[in-house]
């Protein structure tokens, strides 16, 4: 093994430089790399299975709720993105166009897919004729570009990938029904399955989708007290199937527009795991998205060695047919304290060891990547044990993360509160807000924050607006964000 195998490489502390800690890490843990395109990367096979994984997740939940999967066309055509005004005009400072090919020049520009309502809502125009073909519920997953002028790895890419869900109902009841159905399958599955607490809340109309009459988010707090936001919902009135002429014969003979919805996560979501578990010795992945769920070092002398790794092949093989996925690391060229550091390093939620002692014992220890927790466990319970531990494992980090959420979340009534506080501190702010666009830019401007959404549960309600002073319509939460 070559000389710079030998040792772990050493990461920046997360204290020193929060943003150096996270491309340290990233790169140290090999999921992704630098593409030769300005802000495009590589997913390496670990970063890409934790995607599978989150992947694997939402769509066990959109089958149930219904959902069935599609795929659209990347390329479009810029006469699609006239038709909705808000829209485009939201979106046109990030597309890249397609203006030849083949070596001519094309009639029409076509735009390379930033979001596909335009798109779906053409064909939905075509598939939807009457009451009876509705309602519509299609997800796709699929890569998407924005040109991004400051780009990081996985939160903000100029490329990414991602799955969009686009509905169209019969009513505005249906329509809202769906929009929230879909944000709370999000918050499940972050919560549950990424382990990362969220707020959940509506958007204020600045920061709304372009193109919506209402969006729903959920925000997560990184460990560097910034936001990311970990999914959206949107309900889209009837703006475009009025649009896209996406009419339907009701049920009593008239022509009516369809109420849609779109929704959507993104590879954000890997960023934001990173962000919310990880430490200064690296990677902390939950167990259910981990690549590797437990690594097994057997540990001995050379002349018993092949007596432990033959009985540690014979735990590996149940370990893996009771579906944990389980990784063996019998090399013996390079120590196991290097091993446990590595692996450490790398996130994965269980260490096995396994020695001849334990091995004439009937035993092996296992150990958490959390709380560094050592059990001394039977041979015989291993399976049991195993998933016990992972179990553990995947509610100490969403316990761990929402307490870390609630000590950094402050309540502040002025703004002169709030920029003392971002100053000194990180997290989020919960503070009174008037309404007016002109107070969200200058909490903005002062402090840096941005509104994040307006919480559908909060433990107080404001009653002055933190810029004006004059009553508060809504509490917001704000935060810096990614």
């Amino acid at each position: 093994m070559s000389n710079d195998k030998q040792f772990v490489e050493e990461i920046t502390p997360q204290s020193e430089d929060f943003s150096r800690w996270y491309i340290d890490v990233i790169k140290k843990a090999e999921l992704m790399d630098y593409s030769p395109v300005r802000g495009c990367i590589v997913f390496r096979p670990d970063g890409f299975e934790i995607w599978e994984h989150i992947k694997e997740a939402m769509d066990v939940r959109f089958r149930e709720t219904g959902h069935r999967n599609a795929y659209f066309p990347m390329f479009i055509p810029e006469s699609f993105f006239q038709k909705e005004k808000e829209h485009v005009e939201g979106f046109n400072p990030e597309l890249p166009w397609v203006t030849e090919a083949g070596g001519e020049k094309l009639e029409e520009r076509l735009a390379i897919r930033p979001t596909s309502e335009t798109m779906i809502g053409h064909m939905y125009s075509k598939w939807i004729q009457s009451y009876r073909d509705l309602p519509v519920l299609i997800n796709q997953w699929a890569n998407v570009v924005r040109w991004e002028k400051r780009t990081l790895p996985f939160l903000r890419t100029s490329e990414f990938l991602w799955q969009e869900g686009h509905t169209a109902h019969e009513t505005e009841e249906e329509a809202r029904e769906e929009t929230m159905k879909m944000l709370e399958v999000y918050r499940e599955v972050i919560e549950e399955v990424l382990a990362i607490p969220v707020i959940t809340g509506q958007k204020t109309p600045s920061e709304k989708f372009a193109g919506a009459k209402e969006t729903f988010s959920l925000e997560a707090m990184m460990k560097d007290g910034r936001a990311v936001q970990a999914g959206t919902s949107h309900y889209m009135g009837t703006n475009f199937a009025v649009a896209f002429d996406i009419k339907y014969l009701s049920r009593e003979n008239n022509l009516e527009f369809a109420h849609t919805t779109s929704w959507g996560t993104s590879t954000r979501l890997i960023g934001a795991l990173i962000m919310v578990h990880g430490d200064d010795r690296g990677l902390a992945l939950p167990p259910k998205v981990a690549p590797t769920q437990v690594v097994m070092v057997p540990i001995g002398p050379p002349k018993k060695r092949d007596a432990v790794i033959a009985r540690a092949d014979e735990l590996f093989a149940q370990l893996k047919q009771s579906g944990v996925r389980v990784k063996m690391d019998d090399r013996s060229d390079v120590s196991p304290g290097w091993k446990f550091n590595e692996y450490e390093m790398r996130g994965v939620p269980v260490r096995l060891e396994i020695g001849p002692r334990d091995m004439e014992n009937g035993v092996c220890v296992l150990v958490s990547r959390i709380s560094g927790e050592k059990k001394i466990v039977q041979q015989d319970n291993l399976v049991e044990e195993v998933q016990a531990m992972l179990a553990q494992v995947q509610q100490e980090m969403y316990v761990r993360a929402k307490n870390f959420m609630e000590e950094n979340f402050y309540s502040v009534d002025t703004l002169d509160e709030m920029k003392a506080l971002m100053e000194e501190k990180r997290g989020f702010t919960l503070a009174g807000w008037c309404g007016s666009e002109e107070c969200e830019d200058k909490v903005k401007e002062v402090t840096g924050a941005t509104s994040r959404n307006i919480p559908f549960k909060t433990t107080e309600q404001k009653t002055t607006c933190l810029c004006c002073g004059k009553p508060a319509k809504h509490t917001v939460v704000f935060a810096r964000a990614y």
